[in-house]
Parts: C-alpha cells; structure tokens; sequence
C-alpha cells in the first residue's frame, strides 16, 4: 500500500491554490487547516518551504497559505517548539515587508500569523519585528498595524515593549505625508492606550506591577499635541475619523494638568466635528470617553463647556447623560424639560430617551425633582407619534422602578400604560418606523414588569387595576391586566386575607364584584373562537379564580373545580366549538349562581349584565353572550317580579336592526323559560299589547319613531323568540302551549292585513325567522316523548306554508337561505318528497346555482329517491340509464354542477354495488363507458370531485368483479390500490395530481375486461374535449396509460385510434391536447410502428397542421425515430418514383406522375425531421438518408403529382390560399434539407443555398449544377461522413434511371474537385468508376465523368502523374465521342484534359500529342464559343510538350493553325479572344522566330486592347522574312474565311491577305511580288 507523508499532502493542496474558483480555495484552506491539526509542526515547516521554493507564485495564492498558517497556529499555539515559531515568524515578517506597496489582503494574512504568534512568542516576534523598525526611517504600513493589534492580544507581553516603541515612533509623525500612514500611527496610539490602561487596571495581574501611568504620559501628550493640533485638521475624513478614535483613549493617559490646560480647546474641537461626519457615533465615543477623564481627574473647566456641550449633544441623542446629571441636577433638567413641549418628533423622543436614562443613573439627585418631572409629561402623554409613545413608556418603566407613580399623578402614567396595551386604532399620519404594535408589545411588557419584578408597585397597582377591567375601551388590554392582576392578588394571598380581600369603602371608584364577575365571564368569548386572540380567555378565567372570595366567598370549592378543566380546554389540552364554549361558560355560571343561592345577589348580578348590555354595542358575539348569561341568570332568579322585569326592559332597549342581538335576545327568552314559562309566554304576550306594536296592523303610526323596517325586525325578534322558548322549555310543558299561545301568535306577528287584505310580507329577515321557529317548535314536538300522542292540527298549514316559500324561489339558486331552512323544516314536519322523474329530479338539484355546499337534506333525500329507482332495475341497463341523465352534469363547465352529479353517482354507484346479487356470470357491457365518465374527473379542480371519482371507479371495479363471479367481501389487492392514490389527489401540484391519475389509469388498465378496452378508449377520446382543463388533460394521461399497458392488443384497431386522434386535433385546438396526442401516438407507435406508419401515410396530402403533429411525435425517442425512419426510407425506395403516362395535349412525348407512396413517405420524413429530437436518430442514419433523399430528389426532377393532387392544388389556388407545396421534387429537397439540418450539418444546407443551389435540383437543365454545389459543401463542411455516403452511391451509378445516374455522377465528379477524396482514401475507386461511366448511354453522364476525371487535377494533383495514361486515354476516348451530336462530351474532354495536362508526365502526353491536335483542330471554328474557347486553350498547352522529338510535327500544327488563331483575335467572344491571346503567346517560342515570338507576348497580353490593323502588319512581316514559303498556305487558309458566319472574321481575313501581299521578302526583290500583289488587291478591292 502507497504511504504519503503530511507534508507530500500538503504540498499537493498548495499546487492547486493557483485555482481560481473560490470555493475550490476554501476546501484547500480547510483541508491544511485539518492536516495542520494533526501534525501542525510538519504542516506550518512545510507551508514555508513551499512558500520560499515558489517566490513567484502570485499574491493570491499565497494568502490562502499564510491563511491557513494562522489557524494552525491559533488552534496548536500551545504545543508549537520555539524552533518551529521562529521559522513562521520569519516567513511571515518577510512575507509583510517584502512589497514596499500596500497589498492589503496579502500582507494583512501575515501580519495576522505575526499576531497568533504573539500571543505565545511575543519577545521573538518583537525580536524580528523590531529589525524593521529602525529610527528616523519611515516604518512599513504593517509594522504599526502588527504592532497595534498585538497590543490588544497580548496585553501584558507588549506593553513593556511600547515604552521603546514610542519614543521610537514619536519623531517618525512628522516624517508621515500620506494619509495611510497618518491613519495607521492614529490606530497604533489607539490600541496602545487601550492596552496600557487594561495593564494598568489589572496590576495585580501583571508581570511587571511598577509600571505607572506617568511611565507613558509625556510621550502620549507629544502624540496628542500632533494629532490634534495639526493632523485633526486634514481635509481625508479617514485620517480625521482615525485621529477622533485615538483622541479618547489617550486623553486617559495625558498628565492631569495638560488635559485640564487642553479641555477648552479639545471639547469644542471635537464638538465641531459633529457638522464634519455623518456618522458620529466614534465622535461622541471619543467625546465621552475625554469627558471620563476630565471627571476622573475633577475637571473644573467643563462647566464652562456645559451649555455648548449640552445644545450639540441632545440632538445626537448618544451620550450618558446620568453622569453628567450628578454633577449639575438643576441646570441639566432646566435644559432638558422645556423641551418636552417642543413638537417635534426627534426632539421629543431624544429629550425622553435623556430623562430615562437620568432617572435611571441618577435617582438621589432627582428624587426632589419628581413631582416636576412627572408635571412636565403632561404633552408627551398627548403625542400620537408611535415613536414618542415608546420613548414615553419606557420613560414610565424607569419611574415605576425608581418610586415616581406612587406621587400624586402617578395614576396617569400607569392608565397610559394601560391604554396603550390595547391594539391602537390611530396613529401618525407621517411614515413612521416603529407600528402600534411594537408601543402595544413594550406596554405588554411593562406592565408585566412592573406588577411583577417593582415590589413597590405592588401598593399602587393593587386593587387599582382592576378600574380598568370594566370599561369597555381597555377590552384590548384585558389579556396583560388580567395577568397582572392574578400575579398582584397571588401576592397579596400570600401575605394574608385582610391584605387580600378589598374594602370598597376606601376603593369607591373600583367595580363592584357582580361588574366585575359579568365582564371577566363575558369577555371569555372575545372573537370568533376562545382559541383565537392572545389568551384573554384563560387570563379572565385564572383572575376569576384568584378573585373568588372578593366576588362571594362561597365560590372558593367550585371554581377550584371547573375552572382549571376549563382552562385546560383553551390551552390546547381538549379542543370543543365556540358553540360547546359557550354551553360550558354557561353552565358554569349556573352552577355559581346555584352555589351563591342568595336571591339578592342574583338580582344585583342581572342588573348589573343589563346595565352592561350598550357598552357591547361594538362587540356583537360578546353581546350574544351576554343575553345568554342574563337569560341564566333569570332563570335561577326566584323573584318573578323581577324576572318580568327584566324582560320587559331588555325588549324595550334591544337593537332589534342587529342580527346578534335579536338572535342573543331570542336566546335569552328561551333560556329563561327552562324555569319561568308562564312568566315569558306572559311578557311575550303582554309586549305586543304595547304601543310597539300597535301600528303592525293598522295604516297609520302611533309610535312615530318606530320605522316599518325597524317593526319588521320586531315582529322577527318576537317570532324568534317564541321559537327559542319552545327549544328550551321543559317538553312536558311546552306541547300543550304550542298552538294555544306560541303558533297563534307566531302567524299573528307574520301575516299582516290592511284594511282586513292579508299583505305577503317580502322581509327576508321575517321569513327566516318564521320558518326558524317552526323548524325548532317541530324539533321539539319531535324530541318530546309525548310526540306519538301530540295531535299536531297546524302541520298542514306549516307545510303548505313552507311549500309556499320553497316555490316562490328563484330557480337557478339552490342554497337560498329561504329554501335551505324550508328544507329542513319539512324534514322534521315529516313531509314526504314526490316521486318525480329522475331527469326532471336532477334538473331541479343539480342545475341550481348555488355558492356553497348543497343542501345536505335536499341531497340526502334524492339520493334516497335515486336509490329506490335503481332498486327496481338492477342491472346494467339500469345504471346506464341513470347516467345517461346525468352525464351532462358530471361534464358540466359549472363546478356546483359536477359535484353534486358526482357525489349522486358514487352513491348509486356503491348503493349499486352493496345490493348486487349476481347468481350467473353475466358481462358488464357498459363498464368501460362508465369508466370513461368518471375517471377524467381525478383532476377536476375540485379535491371532493377528484376524490368522489375514485370512489366511482373503485365502486365499477367491484362490480366487475361481481359479474366476474367474485363474492361480495372478496378485495381485489390491485383495486384496493385505489383507495391508496387517494391521498395523491388531496395536493393541488399538477404534477403529483397526474402522476395519480396516470397510476389510477394503471390499476384500471389491468382490471379492465379485453372487450371493455376499445369502448373506454373511445369514450375517454370523447375526453379531450371536456371543458375543464385539468380533466381534459387527465383524460390524456389516462389514455396515455392504458395504451401503455394494454396498447399490445390493438394492433387491428390502430387505424381507427390514429384516425380519432387526429379528429380530436381537429376539434380541440388546445396546446395541452396537441402534446397528449402526440405522446399518444408515440405510445402507440412504440407498439405497433408498422400499422402508425401505414396509416398515417394513409392520410391525405398535403398533410394538415393535426397530421404534421402526429409525425413529429415519432421524433421524440432516438431508438423508435431511427425505426420509423428506417420503416419510411423502405416505402421510399420499394415502389418505383414515378409512372409515365402519354398525355393526350403532348402527343407522342410522356408526362411523369409520381407515386402516391413515395411522395406521401417523403412527406412523412420531412416532417419527422423537422422535430429537433430527431437529430439523434437522424445521425444515426446520416449515409442512407442522405443517399435516399438525394436519389428522391434526382427521380422527381420534372414530375408531375398524381392528379387527385392536382385538383386540390388548383382548388386551393382558386380560393386565394397560400398553398402548401406540394411540387415533389419540392418536397425532396425540402426532406433532404432537414436531413441534412437535424444530421449536424447545418454549414452545408447553408452554403448551398447561398450558392442557389437548391434551386438548380429542381431545375431539369441545372439540376447537375446544384448537385454540385452539394458536393462541394458536404466535401468542405461534412467530409467525414463521406466514406458511407459514397459506398451506398456507388450502385446507383447502374441505375435504370437516367436522373439517378446523373446525380450520382455529377456527386461524385465534385467530389473529385476536392482534396478530402484522396484524403478518405477513395479516390481510386471513384476514378474507376468515373471512367467506367464513359460508355454510359446518356451524353450527360459521361460528360460529368470526363469531368469528375479532370477534376482530379484540382483535388489530388499529386495522383494525376500515377493515373496520368489511364486520365489522357479517357479524355482522347471523350473527344473521339461518336454519340455526342453537340459535341458536349468533347467539350468536356478539352476542358479537363487542360487542367490535366500540367500534371501528367511528358512521356505520356507526347504519344498522343499529334492525335490530340488534329483532332481538335476542327473546333476551332465551332459554331459553339464554348468548344472554340476550350479547344484553342488545350492548344496552346500542347506546345509544352511539343519540344523534342515532337517539334517538328507539331511546328506544323502550329503553322496550321495559324490563320484560324489570327483571325480569331476579332472573334465576337472575348473568351475566345483570350484564349486566341494565350495559345499565341504559347506557339510563339515553337515558332523559331524571335521577332515574332516577342510580338505574341508583348502585344497579347489577356487584359489589353489590341490594335488589330498595326499588329497583323508586323506579323505579316515576320511571317514573310521568316516563312515566306507559307505564302500560298497563308492566303488559302484567309479565302477559307471569306465565306466565315462571323462578319468581324469575314473582314479580318482579306486584310490579312492584303497585310502579306504587301509585307516585304528577304530574299527576292520587292518588285517581283508587286505585280501579282497589286492584281491581288485590285481583283479583291483593297487599297493601299
């Protein structure tokens, strides 16, 4: 096993330091740190090593190290060897000082490693340290800073050091011009003093206990004197900053009479600083800690500097105040106190702040200014700032603790308190920091304090708390008074009864004990609910208890009973309702009113609950409440006379416009009747004899300030309450006062007349009140065990009436507060429903508009009726029929619509399944279609939908397995399942809800019958359509599921699946149902990929938008895409491309009409890889793609479609459209773009479209122009995919089709053009068949074979000498074409066998030379430019082969061709001309003529003009002295050209002729020739 030393690991991590990522450096950091706490000697050697070895490495690097050498030596200072230190030591020393800049972050880590040091080994750090710090030579910034914060580390080993220092560095504050180094020796002097007066505080402590403060003074008072008076002036704020902090600590150490001498300079000099910084906080810390010293030395001065130091500190509000105020009481408080009045928010609040703190620090002085400054807070108790209400309860806080509320206004201060532990309703309209609730929280909290930690508070609190518990505007303080007050009346338990018990004779303004017993019972229900809120209801109830002997002394066994379970009950330990709550309190009450059993006190008690009754106006449950209590209190009162009363005056005063307090009002009536019933029928009765109700049933008013609406609510109160009395009276007593009294007067107060006309009341409130009171009279007829006996004679009349309010509600609502309470009235009046229809019974229920829940009864009772239908029909039939009704609202657009279908049907559904009883194995033929119905609905955007659809499915399942045979307690463990998924349905993240569906989908899928699979299919495509989105959206998943696991077995019905998906795409244009259907169609085709080709090929081109979708969700998975790809490239390459039919309108000729299969396949691949998900697959299968679509592209160049397409093409056309190509070689080159587009080789489809080029392939002349262009581009952008591509193009080159051969060869003869051929090891092969090519029967290809041959030259120049015979035979072989009637191939020939002549060797060029020359001699004179052009070139590079054993033959054909180049310098084309120019230039140095020779390459220069006339009249010269024996040859060959089809040529030639005749002989007189000549020119017409 490899062992590795700590140190080889750490020098490993240091190598990667030079890592920039910051995190990479922390983990490098900790881990040295880790191996430094193993073996820190090893780590810290090794650190230093690696940091000498590596002198170079950059700055940032190096501080991770020296980072990780200071916790090492912090974390191991104790076991470090003295050895070890001073080599760290020394490194980071050198480290510190080695730049002479300032680099902050690196010189600052190793001064750092100097101060873990030297915590341990001072005296060596200073030994080193001190080398640097030589006199009169300005120190580095680092030294002074590594000499202050060792200072503060090490106190005791570096304060015998800074004597030295000091006189040391004194002298140097002159020499510091820069501002860094001003601020450094400020921040040294700083720590220096600090650690000098720790030393000094702590002597006992010291190694040296000599040391005195004057050993330091004289050298501190030198540095103050240039830090004040000249560097405290610098305009840097950072050097002034710097020199403020110094200023404090040394102020302590300057001799006593210096500092006394500079107070009247030094104080104003740093107070004028507070207009200078705006943080002036290390102001007023240095200020206050000179203004320490100047009181600990007994300064006299600072009274003269008292008023400028109190106006510019108050508002700084930052300083000890207290201190001062011992000193000077009056004149500080005569400053202070006028400027309480001053309306200004920081003035008030930093006046406040000051008086806290002086009554905190200076009690004794202030304790005979109390009454004065309680006085004197007169206004800040008015200010509506929350700021100032702070600062003003913290100030009552100081004076609670220092005996200032047991003055004579001190009872103010504690009901501010007390005010504010309320939630405010007010505050400043100006943006304020602090909220009401903060000033809420800390008068909480003060109050607490005070009653609980001031035991002198305890006199003045106790009783006086409890004047405010009554009052109804500190209901907000209850919580925090009801707290103080129980921890005050334990105390006071404590100290005995007489202490205890309170003596209202010297306490008149306290509550008395039935007040105070009826606020604390009521405020028990604050709110909604006694959970809610901040505890009020377990405080009021803990006080009540403690209370118990000052509320009546025989409560003590009782409430030490109840009240701890009640409390119990609040806090969490037995939850109950507010309903049950308030039964509890109720009975409680009681219970103690049992216990007290004096009738007196009773009476005083429900006297006092009414009288408390208006102060809850605000407060309407607490009201409720209350009417209930005094109702229980009038109950257990046995004084009748004062029952009656009571209730006469609680109907006199009721608010009767409040719902709460009628229905309070009504309660309260009826909980008296438990005991008094004669005496609250009789008040009820009495009441309406009253002048209140005198107006009900007449036209005019005798109580005129009684509104009609306000007589309305009368009438429902006193209805109300007749319905109350007969919920709560004893049943034996009630039944026989139930028509006599109660209902006679309930329709007396309801049914109004006017002039003896009923008048139908339209006061909703008095309806429900009617209708409440019936409901609880018919409660209690029922509840009564007297009910079989009791002859109900009204109950027709009740019901008819209730039938009467039901009708008359409008329709579209079901939950009208009216027919809901109708409801259940007949419900307990025992009303039979009617037996309706089930459609007409569904329409009725489910089709009201309601905003809430149904009501329970209505649908309790018609899923009874429901049930009781289907009872009767038992079977499949049966059921499909109930649903067949409700179908429509169970897909409702309406929430309240489906879920109440939804809960009907999961009741009949399990009804159904319950009642089941199957003796035959029957099927369940509509299983699947009920299926469909139900399970889109696991996602509907209700929760109780979605699970109320899973019930219905799991209910279908074990139906299934009914009819299958199964018993009824059999559990399938798959559909058990089920239930499980439920809780998936609860969350509202769609992706847990369709996971859910999707595995519900799952459980279906297995347990649903084969025959059963197609029909949920079908219906649950009917899904898409829902109009709930989610269900929409569930549906698919569904579907996606089931095909998932039982798709296997729809291989026969594919077709119809494909052709209902894309109906679907039709009808729903949603983005959502678009990808489901795709991902359908994947699932499907990764079961069946032959059948979804088949019969997606099937649909109608061109394909629509839906059908394109459907191909390019094959795209979407590599392994399947390359399968169907492959399957598409099959039905491409099997049919034939095209079919030829004779046209009638052409004739003999035959049009093209592609094949309906191969065209729609290309289609088809188009739009697969049109998908950027192909890419993968289509990479995969690049090479035959490629060569497939090329090859489709070359077989449709010029075909026509099939005509069926021809006709939607023209229809389109005709309505405007903009109509989808559907040309197919359009369509090929399209589908090979793509191709080439998802296959990575974007560049190519880029170049070649830029060149135009896919333009060319669909042009029959061009189309081998743009193959090409291809060539090219894929050669350039694409060349490893070359070798495959050429290997499956090389069979196409036998081809029966023309155009595929073509192309085939125009591919290849471009690729010859290019380098990569050669480079791919190819080229071989492809000349081989480029030459076998040269016999093809179409003249096209075997002219791109000569020039796919020729192109040789370009792209593997080096190839042409090995293959040059084989190269010059094919192109000999071209221009000897017999079968090339334009001559295209020879053309081709020339023009490549010109580009090959430069390579070929010499020997093989000259066997043919003369051949080559004759026989492109004739083209010179070609009709066509191009052979001209090409024909003379090739000439003219013949000549480099014409030396030799070759020169005289070919001087010869050079003497030939002469004339023919001549005359051609005026051909009409300047290629030729050009072409004329070169062959010239090259024939002239084979001429054996100089003159001439120098003629060709002087004037035949390719970019100039030429005179022609003057040029042919030297030529002619040197033709004649050179050559004369050419005459007759020169002049029959010009006759040739007289007859020429080019006029400039047909002018060119007697000018020639005439040029010669006139150009003088070397070698015979000029006269001899002038004769013939002259008749030559006379005979032809040409002058001189």
């Amino acid at each position: 096993m490899l062992c590795v030393s700590f140190s080889e690991l750490a020098v490993t991590l240091m190598d990667a330091t030079t890592d920039k990522d910051p995190l990479v450096q922390e983990q490098i950091y900790n881990a040295l740190c880790y191996l430094g706490e193993s073996e820190p000697e090893e780590i810290l050697n090794s650190c230093d090593e690696y940091l000498r070895q590596h002198d170079k490495l950059a700055y940032p690097h190096r501080i991770v190290i020296l980072k990780a050498m200071e916790a090492v030596v912090k974390n191991n200072i104790a076991y470090l060897d003295k050895s070890t230190a001073k080599i760290v030591i020394f490194l980071a020393s050198n480290e510190m000082t080695k730049s002479k800049e300032i680099i902050c972050d690196w010189q600052q880590a190793a001064s750092n490693v100097l101060v873990a040091a030297g915590t341990r080994f001072i005296n060596k750090v200073m030994e080193e340290v001190l080398t640097k710090f030589q006199p009169g030579i300005l120190p580095h910034y680092f030294i002074m800073q590594t000499f202050a914060n060792l200072s503060v580390s090490n106190v005791f080993g570096m304060v015998p050091f800074l004597n030295s220092i000091l006189g040391t560095m004194l002298p140097m504050l002159g020499m510091a011009k820069q501002d860094n180094m001003k601020s450094v020796f400020c921040y040294a002097l700083q720590h220096f003093s600090e650690s000098i007066q720790e030393y000094l505080a702590n002597l006992d402590k010291a190694p040296d206990p000599t040391v005195r403060k004057d050993t330091f003074s004289n050298e501190i008072f030198n540095a103050y004197d240039v830090l004040f008076h000249i560097w405290l002036q610098s305009r840097e704020a950072k050097v002034r900053l710097a020199v403020v902090k110094a200023l404090g600590p040394m102020s302590h150490l300057m001799p006593s009479e210096k500092l006394e001498e500079q107070l009247p300079k030094l104080v104003p000099g740093i107070l004028a600083l507070y207009k200078k910084h705006a943080e002036a906080f290390y102001v007023t810390k240095s200020l206050c800690q000179i203004l320490e010293a100047s009181v600990n030395v007994g300064s006299r001065t600072l009274d003269t500097q008292l008023d400028a130091l109190l106006n510019t500190l108050h508002p700084q509000v930052r300083i000890k105040m207290g201190q001062r105020a011992c000193t000077f009481p009056d004149r500080l408080l005569g400053f202070l106190l006028p400027k309480l009045e001053n309306h200004n928010e920081r003035i008030r609040v930093g006046t406040l702040i000051i008086m806290r703190q002086i009554i905190n620090c200076a009690p004794s002085q202030m304790e005979i200014k109390k009454p004065f400054i309680l006085s004197s807070m007169k206004l800040p108790l008015q200010d509506t700032s929350n700021k100032v209400r702070r600062a003003v309860v913290q100030v009552i806080s100081a004076m609670a603790h220092h005996g200032y509320l047991e003055q004579a206004g001190g009872e103010v201060m504690i009901e501010y308190i007390v005010h504010h532990c309320a939630p405010l309703l007010t505050c400043t309209p100006e943006a304020d920091d602090l909220t009401s609730d903060s000033v809420q929280n800390i008068s909480i909290n003060t109050l607490f304090l005070i009653s609980t930690t001031v035991d002198r508070m305890d006199e003045v609190l106790w009783p006086y708390l409890l004047e405010f518990v009554t009052p109804i505007q500190f209901t907000g303080a209850l919580t925090p008074l009801c707290r103080s007050l129980m921890h005050l009346a334990t105390k006071k338990q404590e100290e005995g009864e007489n202490a205890f018990l309170i003596h209202y004779d010297t306490h008149a303004n306290l509550p008395s004990p039935c007040a105070l017993m009826a606020r604390l019972l009521v405020s028990e229900v604050g709110g909604l609910s006694p959970y809610l809120g901040d505890g009020r209801g377990a405080a009021a109830l803990r006080l009540l208890n403690v209370l118990h002997l000052n509320i009546h002394p025989k409560l003590g066994r009782l409430w030490k009973k109840k009240i701890p379970h009640l409390v119990e009950h609040l806090e969490g330990k037995a939850f109950m309702g507010p309903r049950e709550w308030e039964d509890e309190l109720l009975l409680l009450l009681r219970e103690t009113l049992t216990a007290i059993s004096d009738s007196a006190w009773i009476c005083q008690f429900s006297t006092e609950m009414c009288k408390q009754l208006n102060s809850y106006n605000g407060f309407p449950s607490e009201k409720n409440f209350l009417y209930k209590c005094i109702g229980t209190a009038l109950g257990v009162c046995s004084n009748k006379d004062v029952v009656q009363k009571q209730l006469q005056e609680l109907l006199e005063t009721a608010r009767y416009q409040e719902e709460e307090e009628r229905e309070g009002l009504a309660s309260s009536f009826g909980i008296c009747a438990i005991n008094h019933l004669d005496e609250t029928l009789a008040k009820l009765e009495d009441f309406v004899k009253s002048d209140v109700f005198k107006k009900s049933v007449g036209l005019f008013s005798i109580f005129k300030d009684r509104s009609d609406n306000e007589a309305e609510k009368i009438k429902s109160t006193l209805i109300l309450c007749y319905g109350y009395v007969a919920r709560y009276a004893p049943k034996e007593l009630v039944l026989s006062r139930i028509e006599a009294d109660i209902l006679r007067n309930i329709f007396h107060y309801f049914n109004t007349r006017v002039l003896g006309i009923k008048v139908e009341t339209k006061d909703l409130t008095l309806k429900l009140c009617l209708i409440r009171s019936i409901c609880m009279i018919s409660q209690a007829i029922c509840n009564s065990a007297q009910s079989d006996a009791f002859v109900f004679s009204r109950k027709a009349e009740l019901l008819a009436q209730m039938m009467e309010f039901i009708k008359t509600e409008p329709l579209d609502l079901l939950r009208t507060p009216v027919r809901q309470r109708a409801m259940i009235s007949c419900t307990y009046l025992v009303y039979p429903f009617p037996v309706l229809p089930p459609r007409e019974i569904m329409r009725n229920h489910l089709s009201a508009r309601s905003p809430g829940q149904s009501c329970p009864a209505s649908s309790s009772a018609l899923k009874d009726l429901l049930k009781s239908l289907l009872q009767k029909e038992l079977t499949p039939h049966g059921l499909q029929s109930m649903f067949e009704v409700s179908g429509p609202w169970i897909r409702s657009s309406k929430e309240h619509e489906r879920e109440r279908a939804v809960e009907v049907g999961a009741t009949l559904l399990e009804f159904y399944r319950d009642k089941l009883n199957v003796s035959t194995v029957v099927p369940f033929y509509n299983l699947g279609v009920l299926v469909a119905l139900f399970s889109p609905r696991c996602s509907d955007s209700l929760a109780s939908i979605r699970l109320r659809a899973v019930d219905c499915a799991y209910y279908l399942l074990y139906i299934q397995l009914c009819y299958e045979g199964f018993a009824h307690d059999y559990r399938d463990e798959m559909v058990e399942r089920l239930k499980d998924l439920k809780k998936g349905l609860e969350d509202p993240d769609f992706t847990i809800l369709f996971n859910t569906c999707y595995n519900i989908a799952m459980v279906i899928g297995k347990r649903l019958p084969p025959d059963q699979l197609m029909s949920l299919l079908l219906m649950m495509f009917e899904g898409l359509a829902d109009p709930d989105q989610n269900c929409s959206r569930a549906a698919a998943v569904m579907i996606n599921a089931l095909l998932k696991e039982r798709g296997g077995v729809l291989l026969d019905k594919v077709p119809v699946i494909v052709a209902l998906i894309h109906s679907k795409l039709q009808e729903v244009d949603e983005e959502h149902v678009r990808k489901a259907a795709q991902q359908t169609v994947y699932i499907l085709a990764s079961q069946h990929k032959t059948a979804v080709v088949s019969s997606l090929l099937g649909s109608s081109l061109p394909f629509d938008s839906h059908t394109c979708a459907m191909w390019k969700a094959l795209a979407t998975e590599p392994t399947l895409t390359s399968q169907i790809l492959e399957l598409l490239l099959d039905k491409v390459n099997r049919d034939v491309p095209y079919k030829e039919n004779k046209s009638f309108l052409s004739g003999s000729t035959c049009e093209r009409i592609a094949t309906p299969l191969p065209f729609a396949a290309t289609c088809a691949l188009h739009e697969i890889m049109s998908a950027p998900e192909s890419g993968a697959a289509v990479l995969g299968l690049y090479p035959h793609l490629f060569v497939a679509l090329l090859l489709r592209v070359s077989c449709t160049v010029g075909v026509q479609l099939p005509k069926n397409l021809q006709s939607k093409e023209r229809k389109s056309a005709s309505r405007s459209q903009v109509p989808r190509n559907l040309d197919p070689c359009s369509c090929a080159v399209e589908a090979l773009r793509a191709m080439l587009t998802q296959g990575g080789s974007d560049e190519v489809v880029k170049s070649v479209g830029s060149a135009g080029g896919w333009e060319l392939m669909k042009s029959s002349d061009q189309h081998h122009d743009g193959i090409a262009l291809l060539a090219s581009a894929m050669a350039k952008h694409a060349g490893p995919k070359l070798p495959l591509i050429v290997k499956n193009l090389f069979p196409m080159l036998n081809s029966v089709y023309d155009r595929q051969r073509i192309t085939t060869t125009a591919f290849f003869a471009e690729l010859l053009n290019s380098s990569v051929v050669s480079d791919l090891i190819l080229l071989e092969s492809m000349m081989d068949n480029m030459t076998g090519r040269q016999k093809d029967p179409c003249t096209l290809v075997r002219m791109l074979a000569l020039r796919g041959l020729g192109n040789i030259s370009s792209g593997s120049p080096d190839k042409v000498r090995k293959h040059g015979a084989q190269l010059l035979a094919s192109m000999v072989n071209g221009m000897d074409d017999k079968d090339d009637p334009n001559n295209l191939v020879a053309l081709e020939a020339m023009s490549s066998l010109s580009k090959l002549l430069d390579h070929v060797e010499e020997r093989d060029i000259r066997s043919m030379l003369l051949h080559i020359a004759i026989r492109i001699r004739p083209f010179f004179d070609n009709e066509n430019h191009e052979l001209r052009t090409s024909s003379i070139v090739l000439f003219g590079n013949l000549t480099k082969f014409s030396a030799g054993n070759c020169e005289d033959v070919f001087f010869e054909q050079i003497l030939n061709g002469l004339v023919t180049l001549l005359l051609h310098l005026q051909d009409p084309k300047p290629e030729v001309i050009k072409a004329c120019k070169f062959a010239l230039r090259m024939c002239g140095p084979n001429m054996g003529c100089e003159g001439l020779c120098d003629m060709f390459l002087n004037h035949l220069h390719e970019d100039r003009s030429l005179h022609y006339g003057e040029f042919m009249n030297h030529v002619c010269k040197h033709l004649m002295q050179n050559y004369p024996e050419m005459l007759n040859r020169l002049i029959s060959t010009n006759l040739f050209y007289f007859k020429s089809n080019w006029i400039d040529i047909r002018a060119a030639a007697p000018m020639f002729i005439g040029k010669i005749a006139l150009a003088p002989f070397p070698h015979r007189p000029y006269s001899r020739w002038l004769g013939p000549a002259e008749g030559f020119e006379s005979h032809w017409g040409l002058g001189a």
